[in-house]
């Protein structure tokens, strides 16, 4: 079977249902994070909610309403809180990185290590599948510790932020030969794709158009749990798989 082409601009692109579950403040959501290496976008399609955000300017509540297009870049963390049936659409920088291992959630310190951290973040069962348990428990933790990350801004100390944002890097850097690739293959290659396309034409060479086609993804059957909630993402040809152990 032939792999669909990649998506305009080699982005990423997933539904998502942030999840309705309750949370120990009284909220509804997903599991609070921080991408390293990619930007991300909300268009969201039905229902409302927010985007709780921090980063070094400190603490965001951005509404979320059918329409609006929101998106945030590297060193954003970010929760979807689920007032009424939140769905959006996601659209990553980077081929979908965002979902293959771009992503650190905000677990407590005591978390934050490379002994410590793929255990709490897995959604692994006993039995080696993915469950909604585990993605709650995980949900769960990452909550704990953003509450704590506001709090402690609140507070005047933003070393915290900091120091999470150095755990993260800590945390990420055994994938970042991975990373490079994913951009090589998808970004970097469309752009070059299209610069060598716009110097075509200052030749007056037009044959490249003649490769012109039309591409199609029906909307994926298959449902997986991401840190914000019912993920059905759109492969395309340089799409890394979604990771059940970020």
């Amino acid at each position: 079977m032939t792999a669909v082409p990649d998506l305009p601009g080699a982005v990423g692109l997933s539904q998502l249902e942030v999840y309705p579950w309750p949370t120990a403040d009284d909220e509804h959501g997903g599991s609070p994070h921080m991408h390293l290496a990619c930007a991300e976008c909300y268009v969201v399609v039905s229902g409302r909610g927010r985007l709780e955000t921090l980063d070094h300017k400190g603490p965001r509540t951005t509404e979320l309403h059918p329409g609006d297009v929101v998106w945030f870049t590297p060193g954003t963390i970010h929760r979807a809180v689920n007032d009424e049936d939140l769905r959006v659409i996601v659209v990553m920088q980077n081929s979908g990185l965002p979902e293959a291992g771009d992503a650190v959630m905000t677990f407590p310190p005591q978390y934050l290590s490379p002994d410590t951290y793929p255990d709490a973040a897995s959604l692994l069962d006993a039995d080696g599948s993915p469950s909604p348990e585990r993605a709650q428990a995980r949900r769960d933790l990452a909550v704990e510790g953003f509450t704590e990350l506001k709090r402690q801004w609140r507070r005047g100390n933003r070393s915290a932020y900091e120091d999470f944002c150095a755990a993260a890097v800590r945390l990420v850097q055994p994938r970042l030969d991975a990373w490079e690739k994913t951009v090589n293959d998808g970004a970097l290659t469309a752009a070059h794709t299209a610069l060598r396309q716009i110097n075509a034409l200052r030749r007056d060479d037009f044959d490249y158009l003649f490769d012109a086609e039309v591409s199609r993804i029906t909307r994926p059957s298959r449902q997986t749990l991401g840190m914000c909630g019912f993920l059905r993402a759109y492969v395309t040809a340089h799409r890394a798989p979604l990771d059940p152990r970020p």
